[in-house]
């Protein structure tokens, strides 16, 4: 009984875990732009400062994702985002996006346009 109850417990905490991943600004990105990309950094909308990059250590290479947690925070949903590439240490940014409507950020370099394309999911 006792470790049945124990399961129960267990699964409703995991329930628990995952509706509040969903209501939250934390997020997948997904590099679908053919380049290595070296740092992510993530903001208030409101805020001028960019704070640390999230990627640490790590690069995101081409077809590659990561999970990007980062202090947010009293529901806030609104971010800048902004990316700094490996190759030639250009980058691309994105302002006001809502991170609690989307799971994952996926980006997509745009040959025509020469610039970087982030689609929500």
């Amino acid at each position: 009984m006792f470790i049945r109850s124990l399961a129960v417990a267990a699964g409703l905490l995991l329930c628990m875990l995952a509706g509040a991943h969903a209501n939250d600004a934390d997020f997948s990105i997904k590099n679908k732009t053919g380049y290595q990309i070296d740092e992510v950094y993530v903001s208030r909308h409101s805020s001028s400062n960019w704070g640390g990059d999230r990627m640490g250590d790590d690069a995101l290479a081409d077809g590659e994702s990561k999970d990007i947690r980062f202090p947010h925070g009293n529901g806030a949903c609104r971010f800048d985002i902004k990316v700094k590439y490996h190759d030639d240490d250009s980058t691309a940014e994105w302002g006001d996006v809502d991170l609690c409507k989307f799971e994952t950020i996926t980006l997509f370099w745009d040959k025509k346009k020469q610039a970087t394309r982030a689609v929500g999911e």
